[in-house]
């Protein structure tokens, strides 16, 4: 389609975006002005990306924000354990620019519709060698992304990638929040707030704030069939692709012709703004699964939090806590107060060995001699309540995939539709099934760890079961492509605040929400109401906070984690996690700063109802909050979970929450008081 008929198109407002959109040839190598530059500049000219090849046939990038630098240039290229590296030595072949916009509808998510605007610029370039290779960016609005697409190679030999020389070089003086990569604890570590001349080897998503404002968050989309990006800092501001290393040779090894994950930058004025993009989303591919109505995002109560309180225990003895009579309390509960589901973990054997970091003697076939599958599944069904599977694999991923099958089986005939798989070892320490049939150990976002994740996600699909995956790869928004992979957990969880070794600090939350939140759903099992943990030892929150958890932190599942005796103790703020929906039309960011505080308005799929969840870190805050994003001519009432005057995380105060309510319409403005350590939590219901 010519760009005359585009705009003649345009010109009559047709409605329908296109997929392919415009699909128009901006420039091509014959007629480029300087065969060593290529450039391209997003939809609204926000952004511009420019390619550049030196002298010496190095490549490099740069990215302009309005006109001012946001990353300098950054180098391009590969190390590789099967060639030269590819590196020096390209010319610029052929540059095409194509422009897209479509809006394509989620079937579960933060918002139902979805548009996705972004100019394509595609720059072939060969080296001097005859090596070719294509660099492929696609320019939002709000940040870019970039990958690698390699042609199929001579001979058909593999490509071994030792490491990328892709770089990141922030053009401004820079504060950055971030966590280790590549560490015992893998992806819980606390988010660490320093200069970004001080960062080690982070792992993405990393946001940082330039001393001008400007947000960016560094992660990467698509990951299939490659190993995890880490960020290392070399010196300065200047980042690199780091690739988690195999155990097995080089970190990527890959035949045929294919292309590398996406390399993302979003990039925005305010913190509010990296959460409100779509980009990791939209750099994924559509659905492949087709129709997937029996996805269900839905909230559950769980056999959980008591054994990390030490008043259950995964294993047998008089402890137990996945028994048939347990369960059946909890089925009876989720019942009685509109919960889809139960979870119930330490329901199979394997429990009484060392199973962290081992696994072999975990068995998901069967059940312990105290669970009665079959006859829970049925008593839940009769109920309208569901179990939770649950696969915890200690990290031993080839005993994992041995049993996989038939557990997906046993799921699948006791109407089991979703399961929480978990991989508790340490980082390097998952076992895999080597070529030549001997375990060998290595990174779970290692290559052969993401195949595995992807593995366990198609072979569900295959039973109509969801995954949430604990201990995951990161997530890089796959859930697009494999809408059954329905949340991961991948953060410092809710379980810390039970260990108390320290517990989670009192920012935890509002750097969640613009670092971690980023990647994708967080599976992070808020509403502790009783704000202790073993021993009773106290943790750094309001109960407020707690219920305003329900909304900032979004999965589509969400597990209520506390016990049940808590939910009956406070029945008024048990209210809110009752009525609080998992599934939303609509998500809007109202405030944000990283680590200090955070407000989300969301729109329930199902109804007319929003819901608010704002909290700040250790200071007191009052916060203005317009209403604007309700319908206009709409009479809401307000009903308001709030932290009480004297509310503090650090007193019994902490338990203090008014309950009020008051009518509303899209001209008023509320008042937020956060306590110290506190939250809101809101919801606006039309009136009738």
């Amino acid at each position: 389609m010519g760009s005359s008929m585009a705009q003649n198109f345009m010109s009559i407002g047709l409605a329908v975006r296109c997929c392919v959109a415009l699909g128009m040839v901006v420039s091509s190598g014959s007629a480029l002005a300087d065969p060593n530059l290529a450039s391209v500049e997003s939809p609204g000219k926000v952004l511009s990306v420019s390619v550049q090849v030196a002298p010496d046939g190095r490549l490099s990038y740069k990215i302009d924000r309005k006109g001012q630098p946001v990353i300098a240039p950054s180098r391009l290229g590969f190390v590789l354990a099967s060639d030269k590296p590819l590196d020096a030595g390209f010319a610029l072949e052929r540059n095409v620019v194509t422009d897209h916009d479509d809006t394509w509808e989620q079937p579960w998510g933060e918002r139902r519709n979805v548009r996705n605007h972004y100019r394509q610029m595609r720059v072939d370039v060969k080296k001097n060698d005859g090596r070719r290779l294509a660099i492929v960016f696609r320019v939002f609005d709000d940040g870019v992304g970039f990958r690698y697409e390699f042609p199929k190679q001579a001979n058909n030999r593999a490509l071994q990638i030792s490491d990328e020389l892709t770089e990141f070089v922030v053009a401004r003086p820079a504060t950055a929040w971030w966590q280790q990569a590549g560490e015992v604890w893998a992806l819980e570590y606390p988010i660490q707030k320093s200069p970004l001349r001080e960062v080690g080897m982070a792992n993405t998503p990393m946001t940082v704030k330039m001393d001008n404002g400007t947000h960016i968050a560094f992660h990467e989309a698509a990951l299939v069939d490659y190993a995890s990006m880490w960020l290392r800092r070399v010196e300065g501001q200047r980042l690199r692709a780091h690739l988690a290393p195999s155990a097995t040779g080089a970190p990527v090894v890959r035949s045929g012709a294919f292309t590398t994950p996406w390399r993302t930058m979003q990039i925005a004025d305010d913190a509010a703004g990296l959460y409100m993009s779509d980009l990791v989303l939209n750099l994924n591919e559509p659905n492949k699964l087709g129709d997937v109505s029996w996805v269900k995002p839905s909230k559950y109560v769980g056999v959980w939090w008591d054994m990390h309180l030490e008043t259950k225990s995964w294993a047998n003895g008089p402890k137990l806590g996945a028994t048939t009579a347990y369960t059946k309390r909890y089925i009876d509960f989720a019942a009685r107060n509109g919960f889809r589901g139960v979870l119930v973990e330490g329901w199979n054997p394997g429990w009484d060995s060392d199973w962290a970091g081992n696994g072999l003697d975990m068995d998901f076939t069967r059940s312990n001699p105290h669970f009665d599958l079959p006859a829970l599944a049925a008593y839940g069904k009769a109920r309208g309540v569901h179990i939770i599977g649950h696969h915890e694999t200690g990290g031993n991923i080839a005993h994992y995939e041995k049993q996989l099958d038939a557990a997906l089986k046993l799921y699948a005939k006791n109407g089991v539709d979703s399961i929480k798989t978990g991989y508790v070892t340490d980082g390097g320490a998952a076992q895999f099934m080597g070529k030549n049939g001997k375990i060998h150990f290595g990174y779970t976002d290692s290559q052969e760890g993401v195949r595995h994740y992807q593995k366990v996600v198609e072979d569900a699909a295959r039973y109509k079961i969801a995954i949430n995956t604990h201990e995951p790869v990161k997530d890089t928004g796959l859930r697009r492509t494999y809408p059954n992979w329905i949340s991961r957990e991948g953060a410092r969880g809710v379980e810390y605040n039970a260990w108390g070794v320290p517990p989670n600090t009192v920012d935890h939350e509002a750097n969640l929400v613009f670092t971690r939140m980023l990647s994708g759903p967080l599976d992070y099992t808020p509403g502790i109401l009783s704000l202790e943990g073993k021993d009773k030892k106290p943790f750094n929150s309001t109960q407020a906070k707690q219920l305003a958890n329900f909304v900032l932190i979004y999965s589509p599942v969400v597990m209520a984690a506390d016990l049940i005796e808590h939910y009956e103790r406070y029945p008024g703020p048990f209210k809110f996690i009752q009525d609080v929906p998992t599934d939303w039309q609509d998500t809007r960011v109202l405030h944000g700063a990283v680590g200090e505080y955070a407000t989300i308005a969301r729109k329930d799929r199902h109804s007319d109802a929003w819901y608010v969840g704002s909290v700040t870190d250790g200071n007191a805050r009052t916060l203005d909050m317009p209403l604007a994003f309700l319908d206009q001519g709409k009479t809401y009432v307000a009903e308001i979970y709030r932290d009480g005057d004297q509310a503090d995380y650090r007193t019994e105060k902490k338990f203090d929450v008014v309950i009020e309510k008051r009518n509303v319409t899209a001209a008023d403005t509320l008042k937020l008081k956060l306590a110290p350590g506190g939250g809101q939590a809101i919801r606006l219901v039309p009136l009738k």
